[in-house]
């Protein structure tokens, strides 16, 4: 049932002029975890209303939307309608400034974390979508380490370089390191935005030293399409990509990251440190297994919609 606040949050989506579908949309044929190109069809709309298209691999149970924005498209709603788009959907101002609050919070249970299972202090810190640098502020007050910020917001960098960090404008997609290393890269709330999943923790493997760590987390798509009670729910345009931590594990797995200590938080997050180790294959029957469970949990929350679960084979162009 449509409540009249659902219709004024409609309302508010709609005045930012934001037409999703009229721009030109680029197909994903292949799952970015394992290049299968036998996908199931979930969702066709998103928790804005936008038609974007949710698929789930077959064969890993990777979720992704295809079509999708291309990169430039991205680039130019991240610089101008992603903030007014959560401020529109939550009916509050979110902001560079008041996103902090909840940033402290997340820096503060961190930390923590940190301070339980790092067995060495880092000396510098590399935060990938780092937004104010509240996090690597924090990992530099509590071990000293010498924070680095990347983001593509130069209102939030802004920010991070008054507090006295180093900040460095792009995407965790594309920035090259050269020859530097860090002995604690961090991809906090920023994994499930990628493009290229895989690339980018193969080139975070690369950016550590030898006895370094890395932090990424998820937000784990079947938890909040299941806390949620419905697929639409879970899924928004700026999230290209829905992992589980089954899916995570296997990226990790490939890019020769293993799990050192994980970590469960408010609102599905599922956090993984990491430290440098050997690239293996993942157990693909397992991950096929549980794929099969997450779309049977999928089927059982679109059945009260009488909407069915559709196969997708993407064929090869041309």
């Amino acid at each position: 049932m449509v409540t009249a606040a659902d219709e004024e949050r409609s309302a508010r989506i709609a005045a930012l002029g934001f037409d999703y579908a009229a721009h030109e949309l680029e197909p994903v044929k292949e799952c970015n975890l394992c290049g299968s190109r036998y996908h199931i069809e979930v969702a066709t709309r998103d928790r804005y209303g936008y038609p974007a298209v949710f698929l789930v691999c077959r064969r890993c149970g990777l979720g992704f939307i295809s079509p999708r924005l291309g990169v430039r498209d991205y680039e130019r709603f991240y610089k101008s309608i992603y903030r007014p788009l959560v401020s529109a959907y939550y009916g509050r101002d979110i902001n560079a400034v008041t996103v902090q609050d909840e940033q402290r919070a997340y820096a503060t249970a961190l930390v923590s974390f940190f301070r339980a299972h790092l067995e060495r202090s880092p000396r510098h810190v590399l935060d990938l979508g780092g937004s104010t640098g509240i996090v690597a502020s924090a990992v530099r007050d509590e071990f000293g380490a010498v924070p680095t910020v990347l983001d593509p917001s130069p209102d939030e960098l802004r920010l991070a370089a008054a507090a006295g960090m180093e900040t460095i404008a792009g995407f965790a997609e594309s920035f090259e390191p050269g020859e530097r290393r860090w002995d604690l890269v961090l991809l906090c709330q920023t994994i499930d935005h990628l493009l290229d999943v895989g690339a980018t923790v193969h080139a975070i493997r690369g950016m550590l030293e030898t006895h370094g760590y890395a932090f990424i987390d998820i937000i784990d798509v079947e938890f909040m399409a299941q806390q949620h009670g419905a697929v639409e729910s879970a899924i928004k345009v700026d999230h290209t990509h829905y992992l589980t931590p089954g899916t995570a594990r296997a990226y990790f797995d490939r890019a020769g990251l293993k799990v050192i200590a994980e970590r469960m938080s408010w609102g599905g997050q599922w956090g993984f440190l990491l430290a440098p180790g050997e690239p293996r294959e993942p157990d693909w029957q397992e991950l096929a297994h549980r794929g099969e469970e997450m779309l049977a949990g999928f089927w059982r929350l679109r059945t009260g919609q009488r909407t069915p679960l559709k196969a997708v084979r993407r064929l090869e162009a041309g």
